[in-house]
């Protein structure tokens, strides 16, 4: 059976660049990895296939070799995966994918390690008012989480004597997996499955929590907020989540902020947005009056003939920036208050006024 060609395998043209023909074998090697597609022969000739056409389209001599002659100027002298010679896959597609941070775990040395499992992660929602995000506040959370069994003080066994190294992988919580293909010797590390990983087996569980080394209990967590925080924000606790089986270190706690809305303010990034209604006497004439604030009460100076609509600005009045040291302002957008209900005294007054040219805009006044 005829290969396919390495360009359609990768699904780059014949110009592709280096980077274009690495950034496309990551893709595809990610996705067909046999530790992805555990007991998938489809996805495991898939995997092994890309890996071959990567070997040779990466190196720039193999590849002009290539272009001239296709797969059966591959054979032979030119090396690769030709002539019997065997490699261990994994450690050839680490060397070729060298710069992507963190692929190594999909190979599985990375993340096998020894010894009591890290406990699990939490997240928790903490609702705050804008007052409380304008000043800053500390918060004290109750959560329920596992701790550790104090009758064998999280170990899981009855007695550090009932502790025992897994014999099937010599206490590393690994074992490696060796097979075989036209492709040379393929390495896999996997979990120990009798250990799962710890290294270790319990031989007398704990009668109390049947060996996990954990039990329910509650804590109550202080959380110190900084003002300036927003809806999506979070604040990470280490060592405060579920602590792990058998002595395993407690995993950590997400605080993830929630913004309450306020029926007086509107947030605007740091700004904050408030409405006023004003009469039509304090438009034409000016006023002082007093608004309320995040921080409390302060004045805020109606200059005579204000316009409905305008926005006034309160400097320093707003919410701290999280990230600086400034500060945003309150917005105060005036709107002149018409009122829908008179005396017949008052109304003969304004109809007195009504015909004053100063009380009429004219057609083309704009503002």
């Amino acid at each position: 059976m005829s290969k396919r060609d390495y360009y359609e395998v990768l699904g780059v043209s014949k110009s592709a660049s280096p980077e274009e023909v690495k950034k496309a074998y990551r893709q595809l090697a990610m996705q067909y990895h046999p530790d992805r597609n555990p007991d998938d022969q489809e996805a495991e000739a898939r995997f092994k296939e890309a890996a071959e056409a990567y070997e040779t389209l990466s190196d720039a001599p193999k590849r002009q070799q290539y272009d001239r002659f296709g797969s059966d100027g591959m054979r032979g002298g030119m090396g690769g995966f030709g002539g019997g010679m065997e490699f261990d896959l994994s450690d050839a597609l680490r060397t070729f994918m060298g710069g992507f941070g963190g692929f190594g775990d999909i190979f599985g040395e990375s993340r096998q390690r020894s010894g009591p499992q890290r406990g699990r992660d939490m997240q928790v929602r903490l609702q705050l008012t804008m007052q409380e995000v304008a000043t800053g506040v500390e918060k004290k959370i109750k959560i329920k989480r596992l701790v550790h069994c104090e009758s064998c003080d999280g170990k899981g066994a009855r007695s550090d004597s009932d502790i025992q190294s897994c014999s099937d992988c010599g206490g590393s919580g690994q074992v490696r997996q060796v097979s075989r293909s036209i492709l040379g010797q393929f390495v896999n590390v996997a979990t120990c499955p009798r250990c799962r990983g710890e290294g270790r087996v319990i031989v007398k569980p704990c009668i109390t929590c049947h060996g996990t080394g954990q039990k329910k209990g509650e804590s109550t967590l202080t959380v110190k907020i900084p003002a300036g925080v927003s809806t999506g924000n979070y604040i990470t606790l280490n060592d405060e989540g579920d602590v792990g089986p058998n002595g395993g270190p407690a995993g950590k706690v997400i605080v993830l902020i929630e913004e309450k809305e306020d029926p007086r303010f509107e947030r605007h990034g740091d700004d904050v947005l408030y409405r006023l209604n004003i009469g039509f006497p304090q438009a034409v004439l000016g006023d002082e009056i007093e608004i309320p604030t995040l921080l409390g009460k302060a004045k805020l100076h109606v200059e005579a003939g204000t316009q409905s609509g305008k926005i006034l600005r309160m400097r320093n009045k707003g919410i701290p920036n999280l990230h600086s040291s400034g500060k945003g302002d309150q917005l105060v957008q005036v709107h002149v208050w018409t009122p829908t209900k008179l005396s017949k005294e008052l109304k003969n007054q304004i109809e007195q006024m009504s015909d004053q040219k100063e009380l009429k805009p004219k057609p083309d006044q704009m503002y």
